[in-house]
C-alpha cells in the first residue's frame, strides 16, 4: 500500500486559473479544477471523472474549487491534498443540520445530535491534555463539559457550503490536491487497474472526499507533543459528531462523542453510539497507525478507508454515501451507491497531513 495525502489544513486565496465544470447543467454540486502549470490533460481528465462521481450523487448548490496539480513529493507519498477549514458555533450547525435534513439517515442523526446545555454544546471525551484530571497529559480519558472545545466545530469550507453556512458560489479555493510525479498511475479505471499501478481517479475520489468533510479532529490531539489545554483543541470536524464508543455512551450518551487518541475502537453512530455502524481509524500516534480522519482499514468500508494498493480498484460504497449525507451533502434522487468494496488510501501524516503508502504483498 502506499500512504495517500495526510490532510491538512489551509488557508489559501482563489487562483485565477482556468476554471473545470465537470457537471451538467443539471446537476447542482460541480467542481471547478483549478489546474497547476504543466499538468496534464489525462490528470485533468482523472479529475473530472473523480468530480463527475460525488456529482452523481448529491444534488447541494454548490461550486468546490480545487487546485491540482503534480509535484516531486516525499519518498513513499503518492498524493497530499488539504483543505480551507472554519471554525462555527455548534448552536449555528445543530441548526444547519436539522434544516438541511431530507433522509431518513438525517432524520435519525439529528434526533441523536448531542443537546448539552438546550443544544448549544456536546460532551467530549479526550485525553492528553496539560488540564487532564487524571495527570498532565495522561493517556487516560477523562469527559470534559466545558470550553471552546465543546462548543466549536472545525469544518471545510465545502461541507459548510452545503450546510448553507457558507455561500455555494464562494470563490475562495477550498482545497489543494497534489500527486506525485514518481509512481505509476492508471488514469482509466474502466477496463480495470494494470497491475503495478495505482488507481489514479480512485484515489482523486478519497481526496476529494476530505474536502467534502470527511475529516477528524481527533488527528490535532493525536499529533500534540508539547502538551495543550483542552480548550486548545477546537478541531471537533461535522464528521466527528457521530463519532461514538462505549466510553462515550457510558459517560453521556447521545451528548458526548469520543474524541480520544489511544487505540480502543471508535465508530459511526447516528443513534447517539447505540448501533455501530462502522469503525473508524483511530490515529497514527497513539491508535491504529492510521489517521483518524478515515474508515477503519482493510474493513471494506469504503472510498474513505485508509490504504489501497496497485492493481486495485476504488469505489465509492453505502456506507461512505451514509456518511456524507449525515454531515449535510444532499442526496440524488436516484443516486445509485455502488456495491460494498475494498477501497482508498492509506494516509498517514502528522496531524493534518496524510500520505498514501504501497502495501506491500
Amino acid at each position: 500500500m502506499r500512504l495517500i495525502s495526510p490532510h491538512f489544513l489551509i488557508r489559501l486565496g482563489f487562483s485565477a486559473l482556468a476554471l473545470l465544470n465537470l457537471t451538467g447543467s443539471s446537476r447542482a454540486l460541480t467542481f471547478n479544477l483549478i489546474p497547476v502549470a504543466g499538468t496534464s490533460q489525462q490528470a485533468i481528465d482523472g479529475f473530472t471523472a473523480a468530480g463527475a462521481r460525488w456529482s452523481a450523487l448529491f444534488t447541494d448548490n454548490v461550486t468546490v474549487n480545487l487546485q491540482i496539480g503534480f509535484s516531486a513529493l516525499g519518498a513513499g507519498i503518492l498524493a497530499q491534498a488539504g483543505s480551507t477549514q472554519a471554525d462555527y458555533t455548534y448552536t449555528n450547525v445543530r441548526s444547519a443540520l436539522i434544516t438541511d435534513a431530507n433522509s431518513a439517515d438525517d432524520a435519525l442523526a439529528i434526533a441523536n445530535l448531542p443537546n448539552r446545555n438546550g443544544g448549544t454544546s456536546f460532551g467530549v471525551m479526550m485525553n492528553r491534555t496539560t488540564d487532564n484530571p487524571n495527570g498532565v497529559n495522561s493517556a487516560t480519558p477523562f469527559l470534559d463539559t466545558t470550553g471552546a472545545n465543546t462548543n466549536t466545530v472545525h469544518m471545510s469550507n465545502a461541507n459548510a457550503k452545503a450546510l448553507g453556512l457558507l455561500a455555494g458560489n464562494n470563490a475562495a479555493q477550498d482545497a489543494t490536491i497534489t500527486f506525485s510525479t514518481t509512481f505509476s498511475w492508471d488514469f482509466d479505471p474502466t477496463d480495470g487497474i494494470t497491475v503495478g499501478a495505482y488507481d489514479f481517479v480512485g484515489i482523486a475520489v478519497h481526496e476529494i472526499g476530505h474536502s467534502l468533510g470527511f475529516l477528524s479532529g481527533v488527528d490535532i490531539l493525536d499529533g500534540n507533543g508539547s502538551g495543550f489545554s483542552s480548550n486548545a483543541f477546537t478541531f471537533v470536524s461535522t464528521l466527528d459528531l457521530f463519532r461514538r464508543s462505549a466510553l462515550s455512551v457510558a459517560n453521556g450518551g447521545n451528548d458526548t462523542i469520543d474524541w480520544v487518541a489511544d487505540n480502543t475502537n471508535k465508530y459511526f453512530s447516528l443513534d447517539g453510539g447505540t448501533t455501530n455502524l462502522g469503525l473508524f481509524s483511530n490515529g497514527r500516534n497513539f491508535g491504529d497507525g492510521r489517521q483518524a480522519s478515515h474508515w477503519k482499514d482493510n474493513l471494506g468500508l469504503g472510498v474513505m478507508d485508509p490504504t489501497a494498493g496497485t492493481g486495485e480498484l476504488l469505489t465509492i460504497t453505502a456506507r461512505d454515501i451514509q456518511g456524507f449525507d449525515v454531515i449535510g451533502w444532499t442526496q440524488s434522487i436516484g443516486g445509485v451507491a455502488p456495491e460494498p468494496g475494498t477501497l482508498a488510501l492509506a494516509l498517514l501524516g502528522i496531524p493534518a497531513i496524510a500520505a498514501l503508502r504501497r502495501r506491500r504483498a
